[in-house]
């Protein structure tokens, strides 16, 4: 047996494990391998778990729902509130840590009224180098990290759901909309919604992996190195500049490093990085 597929067998002995298991899910490449792979050894003894709120573009909810449908996935989507904390809108380093709990808060009370044993989530290897504070709080939280514990990297998973046929095995990957936020700005809705517009206007304008940049009055896009030749035209730069500015934003610019995921974070101190527990593992 292939090294993968020693990993795939360790990865449904870990779910059989858990029982009855609620699984955090967004919609992406990991959460969405979870949460079939889930299915497919837990039956019905599994609920996918979607939570609403500002900060997930509609795009994302609704491609997230249609997946779940396609595969017979039970799923379940549920208000969260982290808006009502003033920790998570003050957009400090620490803000997906306040963004987690407050979903995993939720996921709990949710287990607890409806008999479920176990939450996890799509936590995989290559995570565990990045900055990601929301790891902190599902530690706290004990919930479960399948694909981790079965030692699978983002390649191994994207491999997986290839050979499944799953559609989602080389989505884009993605991240709420907050992150889109430079730290220290406060979120609100008015940002989220400028955001999530303008990357809907990427989209349609045939663009596939790409992040729009809040810095106030500057949108910083970001598109992907092999889509940049396209971006870099003066006919773009009109489009853009008509897009953003009806947005509300004054000055547009196209970073040209490209798409590079948890860009924010490298205007991080270091000290914030190391408060988190992160940096270095």
């Amino acid at each position: 047996m292939s090294d993968l597929g020693q990993k795939r067998l360790v990865l449904e002995e870990r779910l059989c494990a858990l029982g009855r298991t609620l699984i955090a899910y967004s919609g992406g490449t990991d959460s969405a391998f979870l949460a079939w792979a889930a299915h497919q050894a837990l039956g019905d003894n599994m609920l996918a778990v979607i939570a609403d709120s500002p900060s997930l573009a509609r795009f994302q909810l609704d491609d997230a729902l249609a997946f779940a449908r396609e595969h017979q996935i039970p799923c379940e989507v549920v208000r969260t509130n982290e808006f009502d904390r003033p920790d998570y809108v003050r957009n400090d380093g620490s803000r997906c840590f306040h963004c987690k709990d407050e979903l995993f808060t939720v996921m709990e009370e949710f287990a607890r009224n409806h008999t479920f044993d176990a939450i996890a989530y799509g936590v995989n290897v290559d995570d565990k180098g990045d900055f990601r504070p929301g790891q902190t709080a599902a530690a706290q939280h004990r919930v479960g990290a399948p694909l981790l514990d079965a030692g699978l990297s983002k390649a191994d998973v994207r491999e997986l759901a290839r050979e499944a046929g799953l559609r989602i095995w080389d989505k884009p990957a993605s991240a709420c909309l907050s992150s889109r936020i430079e730290y220290g700005r406060p979120v609100t809705r008015e940002a989220l919604t400028a955001v999530e517009r303008g990357e809907d206007a990427l989209r349609q304008l045939g663009f596939r992996q790409f992040r729009v940049r809040h810095h106030g009055d500057i949108a910083r896009i970001e598109i992907a190195r092999d889509e940049m030749a396209r971006a870099l035209t003066s006919e773009m730069a009109a489009e853009f500049s008509k897009t953003f500015k009806a947005l509300g934003f004054k000055f547009v610019t196209l970073d040209l490093e490209g798409f590079r995921s948890g860009s924010m974070n490298a205007l991080l101190p270091a000290e914030q990085l190391l408060k988190t527990g992160t940096l270095g593992d």
